[in-house]
C-alpha cells in the first residue's frame, strides 16, 4: 500500500520569516492576514493547486512550521 503525501502548515509555529514562500518554485505560498498565538501573520497556501509536494519549504523553514509529510 502506497503512502499519500500532504502539505501541511502549523500556524502556530510560523513566524511569517517568508523564506518558504521565496523558496517555493510554484508560488503557493503567501504570507496570509490571520495572525497566530505569538502575534505573527503565518503563511497560507495562496495557490494549492500547483503544489507538487517537493517539500522545499519544509527543507528551508527554521520552525518546521510547514512541509510535506507521509500518511
Amino acid at each position: 500500500m502506497s503512502k499519500t503525501k500532504t502539505h501541511v502548515i502549523d500556524a502556530r509555529r510560523c513566524k511569517s520569516c517568508g523564506l518558504c514562500v521565496d523558496a517555493c518554485p510554484k508560488g503557493v505560498l503567501a504570507i496570509g492576514t490571520e495572525i497566530n498565538g505569538q502575534g505573527y501573520n503565518y503563511i497560507e497556501r495562496a495557490h494549492p493547486e500547483k503544489c507538487v509536494l517537493c517539500n522545499i519549504c519544509g527543507v528551508v523553514c527554521p520552525d518546521v512550521a510547514v512541509g510535506v509529510v507521509e500518511e
